[in-house]
């Protein structure tokens, strides 16, 4: 008994001093340890990398891009909207306004409302050129502060939506192209990107939704889906490939590169093509397949923005056509655009850390709401997306047609038909008494950025854009009425109308006589030829005339048959005797 009982007391002791040892061991291993990160302090420090999946970074992103194209778009507006749709433009927004009023029964009402959304029905009607501003420069100072902090709320974003509402429902011919539309889609579901009072970088109560991510990714699917197929039912030379035989000489404003890039090879061109088929109709399925294929698409459609950025001015379409494809992306992806230890990254990388480790805020009211709104957000477009889909679907497929009036979900597409040959309308004038006197000396006006001048290099704008410019370019395919108008306005020298041109010849001397439009065939000089060693990038051949010569006195019946008032009146021309 004794000698067990001697034997256990032994084990014990051994334990108690094996359990001594043991501690001492680790306290050294702590100490070790502890001198090894003294030693080397950066493995501590070392940033961590953001995990995929999450998408805060990509909400900031999207936000400063979308920012980015409204305030573009607000500076256009502000700069050309009173002569294109104010008190004296070329088509009065105010007579759109009465016009509508009169079809909707005479009153201001939702049935105006619902033809017409603006609030410029809430307005003033007596100084229309400061409610045109005064819309444009709130519309400035939001998106630029949204551009420069990357910080937005619902009440900001639903305010720059509604402002560009207003302009686009009244601009008519002047915003009656695809990436008005785009740029209201784009900007409605930006809407649901942000919290709705808070401004914040990265609100933590708000986390992004993947529906609303998704419905920017359904968009650039959309767009481009509508792009390749239109080309392909269109033109025939989008399925023999040599449609960018011509594209680069007749798209409505070549810039610099252009010139260049209308002389490539015969392969070449017909590489583009392809790879244009490829990006618009084959990569946008590659959203549906996971996130690297995703990834892919975003990718390949900046790119593929970005060179026809580089190679045309086609406003901000391309521009804003980028902003859906950075959907794509996810937080990991994009982190590189954050410095590492900047403040956004930073709090993205802790939301992470906390939801891997289970400490995740229980949602509250307001964010279950918010779930609500996202979900029904997605059905929305669900049930919009219908007739959009239907259209894709159809051999007699139309672009750039929205089917609710508040252009929420619409249709896209671009050159579904090439024009083989450049025209243009030049506007000339002359002093002369007599218009067919082979002596009268015809002087030409130059617009800020068509091509007039044989010797003016093309112009590079974009992603700002010449409404006036652009809407030329269709004139010369089609009888435009509105081209009348504007040689009535030169006939008295009209300060708004010239304000949108280069150069007025007559500027400082007597008003002309008399106005008329030639027609002439332009085609690029040949790099290296004669035509270009002389400083000319443009040859041109005279058509005939695109309207015979006109002058005040003439045009008085035409302008009063359409309601316009007569330059005399409206004008700063000669008096009239």
């Amino acid at each position: 008994m004794a000698a067990a009982a001697d034997s256990w007391e032994s084990s014990v002791r051994r334990r108690r001093v094996d359990g001594r040892k043991t501690q001492s061991k680790c306290a050294d291993s702590s100490e070790q340890d502890a001198a090894n990160s003294a030693e080397d302090p950066q493995e501590e420090t070392a940033p961590q990398s953001l995990r995929t999946g999450t998408h805060w970074l990509t909400r900031i992103v999207l936000l400063r891009s979308v920012a980015f194209i409204y305030f573009v778009a607000f500076s256009v507006a502000y700069n050309q909207n009173k002569q294109l749709i104010g008190e004296r433009g070329l088509m009065p927004c105010k007579s759109y306004l009465n016009s509508v009023k009169r079809y909707v029964g005479g009153r201001i009402g939702m049935a105006a409302f619902a033809y017409t959304p603006s609030v410029l029905w809430l307005l003033d009607w007596s100084d229309m050129d400061g409610n045109l501003d005064g819309i444009a420069l709130v519309g400035m100072a939001l998106s630029a502060f949204v551009l420069v902090t990357g910080m937005a709320n619902v009440v900001v974003m639903v305010t720059l939506w509604v402002l560009y509402h207003s302009l686009v429902s009244v601009g008519q011919l002047w915003y009656s192209f695809g990436w008005e539309s785009q740029l209201l889609e784009t900007g409605f579901l930006a809407i649901f990107l942000c919290p709705v009072w808070t401004l914040s970088q990265v609100p933590r109560r708000c986390p992004p939704s993947l529906i609303c991510i998704w419905t920017f990714r359904w968009l650039i699917v959309r767009i481009m889906l509508g792009a390749g197929l239109i080309k392909i039912r269109g033109d025939k030379c989008w399925r023999d490939l040599t449609c960018m035989d011509y594209h680069y000489e007749t798209q409505p404003v070549p810039n610099p590169m252009s010139y260049y890039m209308h002389r490539s090879p015969w392969w070449f061109h017909r590489l583009e093509t392809l790879s244009n088929h490829l990006v618009e109709l084959i990569f946008p399925l590659f959203t549906f397949l996971g996130r690297r294929m995703c990834m892919f698409n975003g990718a390949t459609q900046i790119l593929f923005q970005v060179v026809l950025i580089v190679s045309g001015n086609l406003s901000f379409l391309n521009w804003l056509t980028i902003v859906p494809s950075l959907a794509c992306f996810d937080d990991a992806s994009l982190a590189f655009l954050f410095y590492s230890r900047g403040g956004a990254k930073k709090t993205v990388l802790e939301i992470q850390n906390e939801d891997s480790a289970g400490r995740t805020a229980k949602p509250t009211k307001g964010m279950l709401m918010r779930r609500a709104v996202n979900i029904s957000l997605g059905l929305l477009i669900g049930c919009l997306s219908v007739p959009v889909v239907m259209n894709l679907l159809s051999s007699k497929q139309v672009m750039n047609t929205s089917f609710d009036p508040l252009r929420i979900v619409n249709t896209y597409g671009a050159f579904g038909s090439i024009t083989k040959e450049r025209t243009e309308v030049i506007f000339q004038g002359t002093l002369s008494q007599d218009p067919k006197d082979p002596q009268a000396l015809w002087e030409e006006y130059q617009f800020l950025c068509k091509p007039g001048d044989l010797h003016r290099r093309p112009c590079l704008i974009s992603p700002y854009h010449y409404r006036l410019d652009w809407l030329m370019w269709f004139a010369t395919y089609e009888q435009s009425e509105w081209v009348i108008h504007i040689a009535g306005r030169l006939l008295s020298n009209d300060s708004a109308v010239l304000s949108l041109l280069d150069h007025n010849p007559f500027q400082g001397r007597e008003t002309p006589r008399w106005v008329r439009g030639e027609h002439f065939l332009y085609k690029f000089s040949q790099p290296g030829s004669a035509s270009a060693a002389q400083g000319k990038w443009w040859l041109r051949k005279r058509i005939g005339a695109y309207f015979p010569p006109v002058d005040l006195e003439g045009l008085r019946g035409y302008f009063k048959s359409r309601s316009w008032p007569h330059p005399h009146i409206a004008g700063s021309g000669r008096e009239e005797k």
